[in-house]
């Protein structure tokens, strides 16, 4: 014991410390802990980490070693593996609260917690340089920079609103570059004016040609100042055979507007049962009108069903156009109900069309076009449409290296009253789209060699929401109907396909000139007797056709061929004999001519250069020019900067946050008022709350009893614990009412304290 020392004397010296004050030893373990290095040479080396991890040091007495075992030995591991998960919840959520307040207050520092005080503080801290002369100038300077700051910051907003609107209405400037490189040659669509060889189709329109020739007749007789009366068809040799139910599906008339007013009507044909009966049809014509004066219109005639008086009549300046209109329409009646394959035997073959082909130095034939069948003009032929092979490229720019081209349009087989021009209809295009001749097409001359040179001019727009195009059409409301031929999307397809599908939908048929959708068959007058009167309705409808026109897009990428066309006589007459005995030789393997002027035609294609031109659009207005438009006039008006509205964004979460304080601040208010509500007089103390609790038997004493002792005159000293407070029914004991009384005489300033803590 003498040999112990220092060491023996510090730690006995430690004894009385730890019995007379237990708690003291978790923070001279913290303490400990906390001296890092040095501590743990003090103390033996011990690890911090031992210390806190639950291990209990070697230098402390072996009396005091239980006292300091971590709470997970002995009796402390049952305690701490018996705690409620509840307490853990409700203490988490207290820590949140508490760290979330302080937060609260910790973001809404500095300014103040008013909103004067915020006010104020904006104005004497910020870059923006009207502000501060508000706070620190005189009565009258003050409200001079008032409406100056006012003005000013007018003007801000209001050419900020201008250069915002400037940008969201995305105009666009288009810019004109020109390159040079090696470009595909185009694909070119070929077409005979006439669709189908008159001796194939003759037996289908025999009835019709016999209607239109019995008409013109009529139309055409001498007048010699009469009027016209209408021919009659029972008991006339000349009307004999004609098919008067054709005749009458969509008939032909003639308009006197002789009177501007009542124009009179007069049918071509009838039989003698309407002439008796229709006496006001031909009136007689006055004495003093020459026949010079009597002015007749053809117009075709187009009713909703067959007899109703619900008509329409197409008038035109000639009789030529209503002839070929009238035609047309009743041509495509009675076609629309041949097959595809018997059309296309009806049209002109590649074979007999396509007599040379040189493309380049290379020879070619009429197996290198690619045939599509066209409503408007029957069989068509494309050269390098590149479906099937890749697209040949230019090799060099001249009329040396384009396409050259010797066809036969048989112009004596055209269709008389069908087809009114002679030659060949041909279309320049982009690979893997659909040619529409009837828009895009031009003519060539029978009789002529017609030489086209080329320019290409690309078109780049910009998409949405500079400019409403599409890339591919799938953003198209409109379903593309000549996807059956593996096309690209083009506006005319759209366009197209839109007034087909209003068709359909209207009429009840689809147009011959036109895709079907699905499961509708073509118009014609035996099973839709009305479809003229429809599609000439539909066709002058402006609604539908505003319709298609905002539902169809332009495309964002388009190549258009700028074509410059010359014309010369071919071939010549001194070389015409032995051209076209060679020609007719290799089409017919005959040595006599079966070619002449009149259906022969020389197509020379060719890029007149390799210069293209490329149109790109370019956002007039972007994000850079906004801003830096914007923070012009920001520091022009008010002399502020980024900086500034950033002070400006500050002081308006510093508003928020102290709206948020407030309203807790409120809400904790309201709920102290209910809480207080729910007892008649001053809240229960902490100590009647843990009493209630703990004691089952404890009853709140009433506000009688309370008002009576009130009476009584305080006890001086501070009152005995009250340790039978954990029984369940306490003895009855005259000693405990002094207990009682000095329990209840409390000072005042306890009673409040332990409200607050209650209410909390």
């Amino acid at each position: 014991m003498g040999n112990a020392g220092p060491a023996a004397r510090r730690v006995s010296s430690s004894r009385p410390l730890l019995s007379h004050a237990p708690s003291s030893v978790p923070r001279l373990l913290a303490a400990a802990g906390g001296r890092g290095a040095r501590g743990r040479r003090r103390f033996g080396g011990a690890p911090v980490g031992a210390v806190g991890g639950g291990a209990v040091p070697a230098w402390l007495p072996r009396s005091e070693r239980s006292r300091a075992e971590p709470c997970g030995a002995g009796r402390g591991a049952l305690n701490g593996a018996a705690r409620p998960q509840r307490r853990l919840l409700k203490y988490t959520r207290m820590n949140l609260k508490k760290y979330f307040v302080r937060a609260l207050h910790r973001l809404q520092k500095g300014p103040g917690y008013t909103y004067k005080e915020l006010l104020v503080w904006y104005c004497d801290n910020t870059n923006t340089h009207g502000p501060k002369r508000i706070i620190k100038e005189g009565p009258k300077k003050k409200v001079m920079w008032f409406f100056l700051t006012l003005l000013f910051a007018s003007l801000v907003f209001w050419q900020w609103g201008i250069l915002i609107n400037t940008y969201l209405s995305y105009d666009v400037t288009s810019s004109l570059s020109i390159g040079f490189k090696t470009m595909k040659f185009p694909a070119v669509t070929v077409c005979n004016a006439n669709p189908f060889k008159y001796s194939e189709v003759k037996p289908l329109l025999k009835e019709l040609d016999k209607l239109i020739e019995a008409a013109l007749e009529r139309i055409l007789q001498p007048t010699h100042g009469d009027p016209i009366s209408p021919l009659l068809l029972n008991g006339s040799n000349t009307t004999e055979g004609l098919d008067l139910e054709l005749w009458n599906q969509i008939p032909l008339v003639l308009i006197d507007e002789q009177d501007k007013d009542n124009p009179v009507i007069v049918e071509i044909f009838e039989t003698n049962q309407s002439a008796a009966g229709n006496q006001t049809a031909a009136p007689p014509a006055p004495t003093n009108v020459t026949s010079e004066e009597k002015k007749y219109k053809l117009a075709v005639k187009l009713c909703s069903h067959q007899g109703s008086n619900n008509c329409t009549y197409r008038n035109f300046t000639s009789a030529a156009q209503a002839v070929t209109e009238w035609y047309i329409l009743q041509s495509t009646s009675i076609l629309s109900k041949v097959p595809l394959q018997e059309r296309i035997r009806m049209g002109y073959q590649a074979e007999d069309m396509i007599l040379a082909c040189l493309y380049g130095a290379e020879p070619c034939n009429y197996k290198n076009f690619t045939q599509i069948y066209h409503p408007d003009h029957g069989n068509c032929y494309i050269f390098n449409w590149g479906m099937d092979k890749e697209a040949l490229n230019s090799s060099n720019p001249g009329a040396e290296f384009g396409l050259k081209l010797i066809l036969d349009i048989s112009q004596q087989d055209y269709i008389p009253y069908l087809s009114s021009a002679a030659g060949a209809r041909l279309m320049l295009h982009q690979q893997k789209s659909f040619p529409f001749l009837k828009d895009q097409g031009i003519y060539a001359m029978a009789g002529t060699e017609t030489s086209i040179g080329v320019l290409v001019d690309e078109l780049e727009r910009m998409g949405y929401p500079y400019s409403d195009c599409t890339m591919n059409g799938s953003d198209v409301p409109v379903k593309n109907l000549y996807s059956e031929y593996n096309t690209s999307y083009s506006i005319q397809a759209c366009l197209r396909s839109c007034f087909q599908n209003h068709m359909t939908e209207i009429c009840g048929c689809g147009h011959y000139m036109f895709p079907l959708p699905e499961g509708v068959t073509y118009c014609n007058n035996e099973d839709n007797p009305g479809w003229a009167y429809c599609y000439s309705s539909l066709r002058s409808s402006i609604r539908h056709r505003q319709i298609c026109i905002d539902s169809c897009k332009e495309t964002c990428n388009d190549t258009q061929y700028k074509m410059t066309i010359s014309m010369a006589d071919w071939p010549s007459e001194a070389s015409e004999d032995w051209i076209f005995h060679i020609l007719s030789y290799e089409r017919d393997m005959s040595t006599n001519v079966t070619l002449d002027r009149n259906g022969i035609i020389k197509l020379n294609i060719y890029f007149q250069e390799y210069n293209y031109r490329t149109i790109s659009e370019s956002a007039a207005t972007t994000i850079v020019w906004l801003l830096s438009s914007l923070g012009g006039q920001f520091g022009f008006w008010m002399g502020g900067s980024v900086l500034c509205l950033i002070e400006f964004g500050e002081i308006i979460i510093d508003s928020l946050w102290i709206t948020v304080i407030n309203v807790i601040s409120w809400c904790k208010g309201l709920k102290q008022k209910r809480a207080r509500a729910q007892y008649p007089d001053m809240p229960p103390t902490v100590s009647e709350l843990v009493e209630a609790h703990t004691n089952l038997g404890f009853q709140h004493e009433e506000a009688s009893n309370a008002t009576q002792e009130e009476a009584l005159p305080p006890e001086p000293g501070t009152p005995p614990p009250n340790y039978d407070s954990l029984r369940v029914q306490p003895p009855h004991n005259p000693g405990t009412d002094s207990d009682t009384e000095s329990e209840e005489q409390r000072p005042a300033a306890n009673h409040h304290e332990d409200a607050s803590v209650w209410a909390e």
